[in-house]
């Protein structure tokens, strides 16, 4: 029986039931192979191997592995492991999952709705037992910019546009998107901040987008704008998002990545009443759907010979 290794260093119910949804998806597209953890093959299994699927792996584990020529994560973002196999001759190919775009716009338009119908002053008001009725907002009197238009963006960018909001994108390369107002570059972003009463970043973690929403980011929002962060952590510049909040120039912000994962216990996030801590939820990989497509790509390789299309580590994504 031909072996696919797995590694990751999810803990013991994750890791088991990604090895489950692995090897189903294998049973039926894969009969005769087997997807088990690197560590129970042996070295001279280990110094065959040329792929591997992976979520979070060791990169020490990835190391001990001559003959690796590509990696297929299970997860979207892929930064961590750009910058933990520098070998450019170790193909990366990240997840390319419909489910994981239906399930970020979910999230988008959910978390939309929550700031365009006050949920956090409505929340507050309980806090204080405040009966307030507060004015209701029409969706196309709301703009809501969408910072980063790849496959999640523009699946959010729908999701936004079907239930009634004006919409602007933005990405670092010009794009075109029916019924949205589609701007790049520097000065691209500065517009986009300016109009949006709510900005959602979307945008890959590159050397480009680290610190990318930084002090004159937040000079530039429209008054009152509420942000929402479903991308990567750094790209916002914390101490920066601190000031925005406290200086009242940021009404509120929803936070579902940070610099720092778990969030660490003592961070201001999570007693200021300008923000709405989520624990790294928007989109997470389905499991099913993931290991289909991973197994589908596993598959397709070892018929062919032929790798899927990879990141390209100059732009990290």
């Amino acid at each position: 029986m031909t072996v696919v290794p797995f590694v990751s260093r999810a803990d013991a119910a994750e890791h088991a039931v990604w090895l489950s949804a692995l090897n189903e998806a294998a049973a039926t597209r894969l009969p005769g192979v087997s997807v088990r953890p690197l560590t129970c093959l042996d070295a001279g299994a280990r110094s065959e191997t040329s792929v591997v699927i992976v979520a979070d792996p060791d990169p020490g584990e990835l190391a001990r592995l001559p003959k690796l020529q590509w990696v297929q994560s299970l997860w979207a973002g892929v930064e961590r492991l750009v910058a933990q196999l520098p070998d450019p001759s170790v193909a990366i190919v990240r997840m390319r999952d419909p489910e994981l775009a239906r399930t970020m716009a979910e999230a988008v338009l959910a978390w939309t709705l929550y700031l365009h119908r006050d949920m956090p002053a409505y929340r507050a008001q309980q806090k204080a037992r405040i009966w307030r009725q507060l004015t209701v907002k029409q969706p196309g009197d709301v703009t809501v910019g969408v910072l980063g238009l790849g496959v999640l963006g523009r699946r959010s960018v729908q999701s936004l546009l079907a239930n009634g909001f004006q919409v602007q994108g933005w990405s670092r390369s010009p794009v075109a998107i029916d019924g949205v107002a589609c701007f790049a570059g520097q000065d691209g972003l500065h517009h986009v901040l300016a109009q949006a009463d709510i900005v959602i970043v979307l945008l890959p973690l590159t050397p480009q987008t680290r610190g990318l929403i930084d002090h004159q980011a937040f000079s530039r929002l429209k008054p009152g704008a509420s942000l929402i962060n479903f991308a990567r952590g750094p790209i916002i510049v914390e101490a920066d998002l601190m000031v925005a909040l406290d200086e009242g120039r940021l009404q509120h912000a929803v936070l579902d990545v940070f610099d720092r994962e778990p969030l660490p216990q003592d961070h201001p996030y999570w007693i200021h009443p300008a923000v709405t801590v989520l624990p790294h939820i928007s989109a997470p990989s389905n499991p099913a759907t993931a290991s289909r497509i991973a197994i589908d790509n596993v598959a397709h390789y070892l018929e062919t010979g032929v790798i899927p299309d990879s990141v390209d580590r100059q732009k990290g994504y």
